[in-house]
């Protein structure tokens, strides 16, 4: 009876034993295919995120040997009028990008569904600003723009209105950049919100026609609902990639006049590379980080937190 129940026993023990070897083996083949994507994202986020935070600490002229100050950049930065300058108008490229960039792309994409003769032909042109160089975009729009000759005051003439010097005064130049901004990165949305409406079951929308649905209530019953997911993703985007916001604005104005369409991107590279004020610089980089982050957390747990609740019948 001993012996029975002692091979029992070693039985149990052995089958463990495997179980645990293949556990080990198992693991060991999934960490073997996602360390070469872990060893990149460490060394080229992870890695470049710490540094600038380590760096942001120095004052460091980018060659020489950085001087410890310890929060000091982050002081001066704070009291820096430019910089609150800066983040304003990065807080308007948001809200241009939220509330103009993504709602123009979805009218776009549901324009492509609409029962319009030649709408392939639409959907080809309407992409070709996302196709284009931001900075073959940056040198047509400034030649558009011209107080002379260029053709954006040329139109504004045949309504008797007078030249505008749109990139060389305060009170235009920012909008005249946020309005290439929407022109460039709305067929972006397009797209993502084209491919979310194609996803979209057409028994939902036939048995709304059997209730006797109309076009509005048939996209704000089934159309905008499953498209919340999308929206949130492209809100994301469109903030993180507003906080970043750098090419398009260089290009055309450097961030001039006075200071008037200085983003964190432009003064951060004008601190780092004019005026060669590393650590300062890297201030300016943590603190457009850690901006990005906080606000897609927030995001995500918005979302979350409107999925929990089965907001939208989603």
């Amino acid at each position: 009876m001993d012996t029975s129940v002692k091979v029992a026993e070693n039985r149990t023990i052995v089958k463990q034993t495997s179980r645990t070897k293949k556990k080990f083996k198992s693991a060991l083949t999934i960490g073997a295919f996602v360390a070469p994507a872990i060893i990149i994202y460490a060394v080229y986020v992870l890695f470049p995120i710490a540094s600038t935070l380590m760096y942001s600490f120095y004052e460091w002229d980018g060659m020489g040997v950085g001087v410890f100050v310890g929060l000091q950049n982050y002081v001066d930065l704070f009291k820096d009028a430019i910089f609150w300058k800066s983040l304003t108008n990065n807080a308007w490229v948001v809200l241009t990008s939220v509330f103009a960039q993504i709602p123009l792309g979805l009218i776009m994409a549901l324009m492509l569904f609409a029962p319009i003769k030649g709408i392939k032909f639409f959907s080809s042109v309407y992409f070709f600003p996302f196709l284009m160089s931001t900075v073959a975009i940056g040198l047509l729009w400034v030649l558009m723009f011209e107080p002379i000759n260029g053709i954006i005051n040329s139109i504004i003439n045949l309504f008797g209105f007078e030249n505008v010097s749109w990139l060389s005064e305060t009170n235009t130049a920012l909008f005249a950049v946020l309005l290439v901004i929407v022109w460039q990165f709305s067929p972006f949305y397009m797209i993502l919100f084209k491919a979310a409406i194609v996803g979209i079951p057409d028994e939902l929308y036939e048995a709304a026609e059997i209730d006797g649905a109309n076009p509005f209530q048939k996209f704000f019953q089934i159309t905008l609902p499953l498209l919340m997911p999308t929206i949130v993703s492209s809100s994301i985007l469109a903030i993180v990639g507003s906080l970043k916001a750098f090419d398009i604005f260089y290009i055309m104005t450097g961030g001039g006049p006075n200071h008037g369409t200085e983003l964190l991107g432009t003064y951060m590279f004008k601190q780092a590379f004019i005026n060669f004020n590393m650590g300062y610089a890297s201030g300016i980089a943590f603190v457009m980080f850690f901006l990005a982050l906080f606000v897609t957390i927030i995001i995500q747990v918005m979302d979350h937190l409107r999925k929990k609740k089965g907001a939208y019948g989603i």
